[in-house]
């Protein structure tokens, strides 16, 4: 064969590769920009792909911190804040702390309002015995009253209202009510006759026959969180990081290499013996 068959013959081969080429590539084109923009949906690794330069638009003022956050740390992200939602408050901590107090699958009771120790004891350092005040005077360590709480949430704005369910939950407990209305809430005059208690789901509890008194232990110097935390494990848990509280596991070990664990009686009696408490029956069953 001459050389200039051979050329033609290459050369109608080289376009008909081209076309078949081509063709699988449009074909395979939408499927790799689809797997693409879901591998990288705001476009972190470089330009935003065709699937992830959707403008993000913030529906609440939680959503509108979150992006502002987010965009932040990823400034490829785009972010639309409608005037309605940039307002400073409530804040990103408080947004995120309604959250996770409320979390199903963080260990501890589903409280009836999702409120955060870290928000409050931790971030405002709000003390242990503003809120738990009779625990220095009394045998029981007892809860807030409904209006304590309102003492500070009265004067938080509306906003507050509108992004959080336990907001409302606590001011339905005062005898305040409801009507929303196309994905508002509007609050309602107090009814003082609608006012009850929060039903808290109590985590510490001792038997009946335990007489164990709280004012006697902070008398001693005895800190919150050795029974209400954990500050002998290698990572301390403190009832001011938690945003959902639970029993938070702790193990003491007798002199004869016995386990015993929080709340149970030979816990309690390994702590009296390592403080140089009594250790007498009547001290607790009496």
């Amino acid at each position: 064969m001459n050389t200039a068959a051979q050329g033609r013959r290459f050369g109608v081969a080289l376009g008909f590769g081209a076309v078949v080429a081509a063709g699988l590539l449009a074909l395979a084109g939408p499927a790799a920009r689809t797997a693409g923009a879901a591998d990288d949906p705001a476009g972190q690794n470089g330009e935003a792909h065709a699937g992830g330069s959707a403008t993000r638009v913030a529906g609440s003022i939680c959503e509108a911190q979150e992006l502002k956050a987010l965009a932040v740390e990823r400034p490829n992200v785009r972010v639309e804040i409608p005037s309605e939602y940039d307002k400073p408050y409530p804040s990103l901590s408080a947004c995120r702390s309604h959250e996770l107090a409320w979390d199903e699958a963080a260990p501890g009771p589903q409280q009836p309002i999702p409120f955060s120790h870290k928000h409050h004891a931790g971030e405002f350092e709000i003390p242990c015995l503003y809120c738990h005040s009779a625990t220095d005077r009394s045998r029981a360590a007892g809860v807030p009253s409904v209006e304590l709480c309102m003492g500070c949430h009265a004067q938080f704005s509306p906003d507050y209202d509108q992004e959080f369910s336990g907001i409302r939950t606590l001011k339905e407990h005062w005898g305040h009510s409801y009507v929303e209305q196309d994905g508002k809430w509007t609050v309602q005059p107090r009814d003082p006759e609608k006012a009850r208690t929060i039903e808290w789901q109590q985590i510490h509890r001792v038997p009946e026959h335990v007489q164990f008194k709280h004012n006697r232990h902070v008398a001693a110097g005895v800190d919150c969180n050795q029974c209400h935390g954990n500050l002998r494990s290698q990572e301390p848990v403190k009832v001011e990081e938690l945003h959902k509280l639970y029993l938070v596991p702790d193990t003491r070990w007798w002199q004869y290499g016995l386990p015993t664990q929080k709340l149970e009686m030979g816990w309690c009696i390994q702590c009296h013996r390592q403080n140089g408490a009594s250790q007498d029956c009547l001290t607790c069953h009496y």
